[in-house]
């Protein structure tokens, strides 16, 4: 149940979010919009329309353009459980993105976030 609330949830609010964590610790808007489109293949124009529109978090990644294959290589822990062990692949999605957020705000260099 809980994770249909995620699902459901508005992306435009919820992006806000993962953006001011990631400013909090001196990282940028910029930055975030980076990981998010290598992640999901979104363009960033795309991000900022899709900031505006009333798709859910859930639909954001199910319509993404092109999830990276690179993105398998996302390991570690988010909310206290492994992403690499998610079986729900929704939620392990929504996970990878928190995780590379994650990354940048604790200062990680980009080429390392995005797998290079």
């Amino acid at each position: 149940m809980a994770n249909e609330k995620i699902y459901d949830m508005p992306f435009g609010k919820l992006y806000p979010m993962l953006i001011a964590k990631a400013e909090k610790k001196g990282r940028t808007k910029t930055e975030v919009d980076e990981v998010t489109a290598w992640l999901t293949g979104y363009s960033r124009e795309r991000l900022e329309e899709l900031m505006e529109s009333d798709i859910t978090y859930g639909d954001f990644f199910l319509q993404a353009p092109t999830l990276n294959p690179n993105r398998r290589l996302i390991k570690g822990v988010v909310c206290g459980v492994r992403v690499e062990d998610i079986q729900e692949p929704l939620m392990q999605e929504i996970r990878y993105l928190d995780k590379l957020v994650d990354e940048l705000a604790k200062g990680k260099a980009m080429e390392k976030i995005l797998r290079r």
